[in-house]
C-alpha cells in the first residue's frame, strides 16, 4: 500500500494519537498487558522446565527403585509377615523375563534411609557418614560430577578392592579444601579398614532428587564382604528402555519376584517401589499445561485489548467526522480513508505489543537474577521461544486489521456533505 510510504499518513497518525494522549495510553495498556502476561508467564514456565531439567541432569528419569519388605498375605503354606530380600541373581532373572529392561544397578547402604551411617576418619578427624556399596553402572543412573579422580570401575568390583569415592562434604571435613588438596591416593579409615580415595564428587547447586555430598561409595563386592551380606542387596535401580511403559515394567518386576519367592500375586506389601518416571511425567505434564494456559490467557487478554482499540477508533472516527468529510470533498478515495484507519489500528496494536514484550523480558531478567542462587527453587534461565512471540505479534496485527475494519468502514460510509454539516 502506497499510503504506508507517505509522510502525510504518519503525520496524521502522530497528531491523532498526540491529541488523545490519555485515551491512547489507556487503550494501549490492554494489548500491552496481554503481551506482557504472554511473555512473562511463558518465560516463567520455561524457567521452571529448565530448572527441573537441571535438577534431574545426569539422572536416569526412566528408572524405578525397587526394595524388599514383608509379606502381608499368607500364601502357599507360608504365613504373612515373612521378610523378603533381593539377591544379586534376581538381576539376571528380571533382565531375562522382562525384555523392556535396559539395565539394573544394585546398591547396599548404611545411613540415610537405612539407619545410622558408618564411622569414618582421616587426618585426626572422625565423623559418621552414609556408606554405599555400588556397581559402576550405578553412575549411569545418577551421574557424579567429579572434582578429583574417577568413579568405581569393573576391576574394583571383581577384585573386591578397598577403594572409595567420597562426596565434597566428606572431602572438606577430612582434607584441606581451601588449598584445593588432592585426596586421590590418600586413605580414609572406614569401620577399621583403610580405603584408598580414588575420586571426589560434588553436587550441583540445584542438587539431584537423591543427591547429597556426604556419601562414600565403595565397590558393592567389598561392601557385602565387610558386612557379610552374601548376595543380599538393599535395592535395585531398574532403568527401562526409552520406548517402554515404566508402570508395566514396575508391575512385571514385582510379579516375577513374587513368583520366585512364593508370594501371593495380590500381595502389595512384599516389595516396595518408587517410580521416578511417573513423578517426572507429572512434572512435565504440569509444565506443559502451564504453557498452554499461558497461551490461552495471553491470547484472550490481547484480544480484549484489540477490541478496546476498535472501540476507541470508533470514537475517534466520530470525532474526526468533519476532517474525514473535508478529505473526501478534496478527492480522497474511500480506500485511502479506510487504509488510514486500519494503519492507525495496526500502529497502536503493534506498539502496545512491543512495549509488553520488552517489559515481560525485563521481568524475566529480574526473576532470573533473584533466583540464580536459590538452590531450593527449581528455576533456571527463563527464556521465551521467539517463534511463539512472533506468532503472537502476527495474531495481534491480524486482529488489529480485522477489528480496525469496523471503524474503517464507518469512516468510509461518511458522506462528504453530511460530514461538513456536522458540528
Amino acid at each position: 500500500m502506497n499510503i504506508i510510504f507517505k509522510k502525510d499518513t504518519w503525520q496524521e497518525i502522530y497528531y491523532s494519537l498526540k491529541n488523545n494522549k490519555l485515551r491512547t495510553f489507556l487503550t494501549m495498556i490492554g494489548v500491552g498487558w496481554g503481551m506482557f502476561l504472554f511473555v512473562s508467564l511463558l518465560g516463567a514456565a520455561k524457567g521452571m522446565e529448565n530448572g527441573f531439567d537441571k535438577l534431574f541432569s545426569g539422572f536416569a528419569t526412566n528408572s524405578i527403585f525397587l526394595w524388599a519388605q514383608n509379606t502381608s498375605i499368607p500364601y502357599d503354606g507360608f504365613p504373612k509377615g515373612r521378610q523378603m530380600n533381593l539377591h544379586l541373581p534376581d538381576m539376571a532373572l528380571l533382565e531375562k523375563k522382562i525384555n523392556q529392561i535396559d539395565y539394573i544397578s544394585p546398591q547396599n547402604s548404611r545411613g540415610g534411609f537405612n539407619g545410622p551411617g558408618e564411622q569414618m576418619s582421616a587426618n585426626g578427624k572422625t565423623s559418621i557418614y552414609t556408606l554405599t556399596g555400588d556397581y559402576p553402572i550405578g553412575n549411569k543412573i545418577s551421574e557424579k560430577k567429579l572434582m578429583f579422580g574417577r568413579y568405581l570401575n569393573d576391576a574394583d568390583v571383581s577384585a573386591n578392592k578397598n577403594v572409595v569415592v567420597i562426596g565434597e562434604g566428606i572431602y572438606k571435613n577430612f582434607f584441606d579444601a581451601k588449598k584445593n588438596e588432592n585426596p586421590v591416593g590418600k586413605s580414609i579409615n572406614i569401620k577399621g579398614i583403610f580405603f584408598n580415595v580414588i575420586g571426589v564428587y560434588k553436587v550441583g547447586k540445584a542438587g539431584g532428587p537423591m543427591d547429597n555430598d556426604t556419601t562414600a561409595y565403595i565397590p558393592l563386592s567389598t561392601f557385602t564382604k565387610m558386612y557379610n551380606d552374601g548376595d543380599v542387596v538393599g535395592f535395585f535401580a531398574i532403568v527401562s528402555k526409552p520406548e517402554a511403559d515404566l508402570a508395566i515394567v514396575e508391575e512385571e518386576a514385582k510379579q516375577e519376584l513374587k513368583k520366585k519367592n512364593n508370594v501371593s500375586p495380590e500381595d502389595t506389601n512384599a516389595f516396595g517401589s518408587f517410580n521416578l518416571g511417573k513423578m517426572f511425567e507429572k512434572m512435565t505434564g504440569f509444565l506443559t499445561g502451564m504453557q498452554l494456559l499461558t497461551i490461552i490467557v495471553g491470547t484472550l487478554t490481547i484480544l480484549a485489548g484489540v477490541i478496546a482499540i476498535s472501540n476507541i477508533l470508533l470514537i475517534t472516527v466520530k470525532e474526526r467526522t468533519k476532517e474525514i468529510g473535508i478529505r473526501r470533498a478534496l478527492g480522497a478515495k474511500p480506500a485511502e480513508v479506510r487504509n488510514q484507519i486500519l494503519l492507525e489500528s495496526v500502529v497502536i496494536t503493534l506498539t502496545s505489543g512491543l512495549f509488553g514484550f520488552i517489559f515481560g523480558i525485563m521481568l524475566l531478567m529480574v526473576i532470573d537474577i533473584m533466583t540464580k542462587n536459590q538452590d531450593s527453587f527449581p528455576f533456571y534461565n527463563p527464556t521465551v521461544n521467539y517463534s511463539h512471540v512472533f506468532a503472537a505479534m502476527s495474531v495481534m496485527i491480524i486482529l488489529g486489521l480485522i477489528i480496525g475494519m469496523i471503524p474503517a468502514q464507518r469512516a468510509v460510509k461518511i458522506r462528504p456533505i453530511e460530514a461538513l454539516r456536522s458540528e
